[in-house]
């Protein structure tokens, strides 16, 4: 366990401390990967081609949009249950969850329609967490 990092869920949920970007985001394929912009938050490679997440203004204007909220605990990469949870709460409302852990933070990515409403929802799970 890295020093800091929380690992007992309970304690991640109260700390979650959920920071919303102004930013809006765009997922994207590149189809070179010489060409990943500067800008990309995160990029995967996988077996079928090179996805970023881009500024959406640096995608094509066709791509959905999407927010992105940060958890602000120093989550643990061993830590059981925080993403379950997370996703958990957000798909009880319909809200679509794409998470990127870090080595410091998780991240969500939801429709930027409902970046609000996931805001609410998380603010409330780590409200219930400390009761």
């Amino acid at each position: 366990m890295k020093p800091g990092a929380v690992r007992d869920l309970k304690a991640m949920l109260m700390g979650m401390n959920p920071v919303l970007s102004e930013r809006v985001w765009a997922f994207h394929a590149i189809s070179d990967a010489r060409f990943i912009p500067d800008t990309a938050f995160a990029v995967i490679r996988e077996a079928e081609g090179v996805s970023c997440i881009l500024p959406a203004q640096a995608a094509p204007g066709d791509a959905p949009q999407f927010a992105l909220i940060t958890l602000q605990v120093h989550s643990d990469l061993e830590g059981v249950g925080l993403t379950a949870a997370v996703a958990t709460a957000l798909a009880t409302d319909g809200i679509a969850c794409n998470v990127i852990a870090g080595l410091q933070h998780d991240h969500l990515f939801v429709q930027w329609d409902r970046r609000d409403d996931a805001l609410a929802i998380l603010k409330r799970l780590s409200l219930d967490a400390r009761r």
